[in-house]
């Protein structure tokens, strides 16, 4: 009788640990850490003066392919003239000495994802994968702050990443996007448009990079292929 026990103890643990498996879930929550550099006037070389940035991150997950992912995030930079060759002009009248600058941003937005395949876990008749690569285009704003002087715009994220299932609710991703933004300012007031070129819309503004690993946990499965 002993045995009997065991054995249907047994096939209701696999059962369960089936149903686990398989549970699928609208939402991860994580936070992630790595590097923030800018692409301006006085610097066109990605990483160069990145320092460390941070971000919480929600995701909506629509299906295996498809995600919108919401995100706060703060990122430190910096960038020097030295090595470009500056105009004179009011905003600058001594070039004798290089412009050292550091710089920070405040990043709220929102990223559609697109997986190249179907990403989870589960039988093999859903031809889901636990690694997939994704592309990303978003929307969002940025506050830049640098030498004491605010600015406030407009930024659309574009770049990749790759997500991994480390466990049924454990995913490592790693991405590295562009923020393309409607500012001119992210290199500093006394840097500011020394070229004095006529900028408008994308045209001659600043761009700011994040290069994010990413841990997040899954919350609120959509069903259970078993209640019991």
């Amino acid at each position: 009788m002993k045995r009997i026990y065991t054995i249907l103890l047994l096939i209701f643990s696999m059962r369960g640990l089936s149903a686990q498996e398989l549970l699928e879930y609208r939402w991860d929550v994580g936070g992630g850490l790595g590097m923030c550099y800018y692409l301006g006037d006085v610097n066109s070389t990605p990483f160069s003066g990145g320092s460390v940035m941070g971000a919480f991150t929600l995701r909506r997950n629509f299906n295996p392919r498809m995600a919108l992912k919401l995100n706060l995030a703060y990122g430190r930079y910096g960038g020097t003239s030295k090595g470009y060759f500056l105009p004179e002009g009011p905003s600058l009248p001594d070039r004798a000495d290089d412009i050292a600058f550091r710089g920070n941003v405040v990043d709220i937005g929102a990223q559609f994802e697109l997986n190249f395949w179907g990403y989870g876990l589960g039988p093999g008749y859903k031809k889901l994968s636990r690694i997939t690569p994704y592309a990303i285009l978003g929307v969002g704003t940025t506050v830049g702050i640098v030498e004491g002087a605010n600015s406030f715009g407009i930024n659309f994220p574009l770049g990749a990443g790759i997500k991994y299932k480390v466990m049924p609710r454990l995913n490592f991703i790693f991405e590295w996007t562009h923020r393309f933004t409607t500012i001119d300012k992210l290199d500093g007031p006394r840097l500011n448009d020394p070229y004095d070129i006529e900028s408008s819309g994308l045209k001659n503004k600043d761009i700011y990079s994040f290069f994010m690993f990413t841990l997040t946990y899954d919350i609120s499965p959509k069903y259970r292929l078993c209640n019991n």
